[in-house]
């Protein structure tokens, strides 16, 4: 699906595979190699980088919206850290974070406004680790209240497809 196309605006963007944060600048030349999941891989000046679908407008693409009900408080609401997650895609197969069972917890620091957040990849030397790492991290952080999110990679205990929704496996074809 390659296709050119030029930056409307900055871009915050991650490094693929690293996830380091990076920014394109407006009116740049980009081509988008991939869109999965709602997040766009992109190359720009020979860099592989991917752009969270709540960013595409500066692409030029239709943004991903996440809509969140004002609660009237000031805390954290974990349904809508949750509401967040479930929007996150495995960048190899367009199921959720959520459905596919890589998400162990979630614990919420009221006082500090601090999400921490244990998940796991479907295999340990999983190259895109540091990306999905990112991209929990953006998304959860436009969850009202939250002020950081530390995300930590466990692999303890190690991912199964049993994990997985039946929706999930039913969708990835492992359902029998």
């Amino acid at each position: 699906m390659q296709k050119m196309v030029v930056t409307q605006r900055a871009c915050p963007a991650r490094r693929v595979p690293s996830g380091e944060p990076t920014s394109i600048p407006e009116g740049q030349f980009i081509t988008i190699n991939q869109s999965l999941g709602g997040n766009y891989t992109v190359t720009w000046q020979g860099n592989m980088l991917r752009i969270d679908g709540t960013d595409a407008e500066a692409i030029g693409q239709q943004p991903e919206v996440l809509d969140f009900e004002n609660l009237g408080s000031d805390e954290i609401n974990e349904e809508q850290v949750w509401q967040a997650l479930n929007t996150i895609y495995d960048p190899e197969i367009p199921i959720s974070l959520v459905s596919l069972g890589l998400v162990y917890k979630v614990a919420l620091n009221q006082a500090t406004k601090t999400v921490q957040i244990d998940m796991t990849l479907t295999a340990p030397g999983c190259g895109m680790g540091p990306v999905l790492v990112g991209d929990v991290k953006y998304r959860v952080a436009k969850v009202p209240n939250v002020e950081s999110v530390a995300v930590e990679l466990v692999f303890d205990p190690p991912w199964s497809r049993e994990m997985m929704s039946e929706e999930a496996q039913l969708e990835a074809g492992l359902f029998f």
